[in-house]
C-alpha cells in the first residue's frame, strides 16, 4: 500500500466517515447540506454506503463534508 501524506482520507473507510457524520449531525441535518434520498427518507447506514460506493459525485460530497468535520473538530 502507498503511503499518501497529503490525502487526509487514506485509510479511513467509508462506512467510518458516514458512521461519524450521522453521530455528529444527525440524518436530517446531513440530507439538508447534501440532497440525496437516502439521507432524506428512511436513512441507514447500509443503504447510504450502498448508494455511495455506486455514486461518485455523491461521495465527493460527503468527503468533502467528513474533511470539513475533521477541520473543525481534531485540530492538529
Amino acid at each position: 500500500m502507498e503511503n499518501q501524506p497529503n490525502n487526509p482520507l487514506h485509510g479511513i473507510k467509508l462506512e467510518k466517515i458516514v458512521t461519524d457524520l450521522q453521530a455528529h449531525y444527525g440524518w436530517e441535518y446531513m440530507g439538508h447540506v447534501i440532497k440525496i434520498n437516502c439521507f432524506i427518507s428512511n436513512p441507514s447506514i447500509k443503504s447510504s454506503l450502498k448508494f455511495l460506493r455506486r455514486t461518485p459525485w455523491a461521495r465527493a460530497k460527503v468527503e468533502a463534508m467528513y474533511l470539513n468535520y475533521l477541520k473543525h473538530n481534531n485540530p492538529k
